[in-house]
């Protein structure tokens, strides 16, 4: 039984910085792709950012340059580092693992998901 816990959101201001947190239970993020999407009012969840078994980061467009995927093997969690926010950064941003094949921007592909953290950021 996988389990991933997102921690980590909150209100921040436009400018400021995040730390989210993915914590497993069941899993082992080394093993697998893990991803960071996000999901705002009225909108369909978008892919924010990935990282393969081997630590290869991807990242969307909507956080290329601000964000940054990172993973402590230690500690079994994965991060995601968020800077220059902005309110269209506001979303529940969830975390997910994806243990079979195919791309790692693609959202049906992952098949374990935490319940969401949410992300407000004040004009």
């Amino acid at each position: 039984q996988v389990e991933l816990v997102e921690s980590g959101g909150g209100l921040v201001q436009t400018g400021g910085s995040l730390k989210l947190s993915c914590a497993a239970s069941g899993h082992t993020f080394s093993s697998a792709s893990t991803a960071w999407f996000r999901q705002a009012p009225g909108k369909e969840r978008e892919f924010v950012a990935a990282m393969s078994w081997s630590g290869q980061p991807y990242y969307g467009d909507s956080g290329k340059g601000r964000f940054t995927i990172a993973r402590t093997d230690v500690a079994n969690k994965v991060y995601l580092q968020m800077n220059s926010l902005t309110p269209e950064d506001t979303a529940v941003y969830y975390c997910a693992v994806k243990t079979g094949s195919g791309s790692n921007y693609q959202i049906t592909n992952y098949n374990y998901w935490g319940q969401g953290t949410q992300v407000t950021v004040s004009s």
